[in-house]
């Protein structure tokens, strides 16, 4: 399936729905003008919330190639876009010295397209297959304000120009996917060229909706406590609260160990999937782990009740 071969909210919904990707409406109808307009798709919000899952998915529902790009502070134009073969150039020189090639000549084709390396940017511009790749930038916040820039340059025409080589420019303009955990605030000029979503922690229902989806052989109670479990949790004042892809992990690690029914005694054996941080786990230990495993267990029991219906 093509970029533009979806005709409605409705079929981008159930086609993510379908590889276990649960959106809500407005980010289902976001990613469905993305696509019919050709416009990039800028997410923010915590992590672990589904940011950068959203492009895998996008990427296996389109059939396309996905080509990821993760910044860094430091991250600069020639690594996210080419770089030329050092080695193999300087042993091009050394086999033409060898084969007494005239010393006016030696070199005179490594930069060349067969030394070129090709970085995520210009794989996606160059990229010939017969649809266009989804190309992820991952974590922009966490790259410099030059590159900033200099992406923005990029995702404005997608082509660039090498000295040596000239100017290329895209055959199929890439499905762009940019993502933010906000440890910095971007300029309004990258935010402007694409189409913004914040993706926010999900309620009980979706959470619930999510680990069943994720793990088929979840038991429904088992999956109904870790979303009310979750969802106390996150209400704590941590260093680092979990997102759904901890919620995940979290459900699949019980599964390993046979749990059916949450208790304290195993909730406090794998508070590491849940929680990165040695404070955050001593201040969930403090609030007291059998208190909030009840308390997860009576607002199961409580939604669950005829006279909340």
């Amino acid at each position: 399936m093509s970029p533009t071969d979806f005709t409605s909210i409705d079929q981008v919904e159930a086609a993510l729905t379908e590889r276990r990707y649960i959106p809500d409406r407005a980010l289902a109808t976001t990613v469905f003008l993305a696509l019919r307009l050709g416009k990039p798709i800028f997410l923010e919000g915590e992590p672990g919330v589904g940011k950068t899952e959203l492009a895998k998915v996008l990427a296996d529902t389109l059939d396309t190639e996905l080509i990821r790009l993760q910044c860094y502070e430091g991250l600069d134009m020639h690594t996210a876009l080419y770089e030329w073969n050092y080695p193999r150039q300087m042993l091009e020189v050394r086999l033409q010295e060898a084969r007494g090639i005239d010393k006016e000549r030696i070199g005179a084709d490594i930069f060349s397209e067969d030394y070129l390396l090709e970085r995520p940017l210009l794989k996606a511009i160059r990229h010939s297959g017969s649809k266009p790749p989804v190309l992820l930038i991952d974590e922009i916040d966490r790259s410099d304000e030059e590159f900033e820039a200099f992406l923005l340059e990029v995702l404005s025409d997608f082509q660039v120009s090498i000295p040596e080589i000239g100017t290329i420019t895209a055959h199929q303009v890439p499905v762009v996917v940019l993502t933010s955990n906000r440890t910095r605030e971007l300029h309004d000029a990258l935010k402007r060229r694409c189409l913004y979503h914040w993706i926010d922690y999900p309620d009980v229902q979706k959470e619930i909706e999510i680990v069943a989806a994720r793990l088929p052989g979840i038991e429904d109670d088992l999956a109904r406590q870790l979303a009310f479990f979750m969802q106390r949790v996150r209400g704590e004042d941590l260093y680092k609260r979990p997102g759904i892809a901890e919620t995940i992990d979290w459900a699949g690690a019980l599964l390993a160990l046979g749990t059916s029914e949450l208790d304290a005694g195993t909730v406090d054996a794998t508070l590491g999937c849940i929680l990165k941080y040695k404070g955050d786990i001593e201040k969930l230990q403090t609030a007291g782990l059998e208190k909030l495993v009840d308390e997860a267990r009576d607002a199961q029991a409580f939604a669950e009740s005829p006279t909340t219906r």
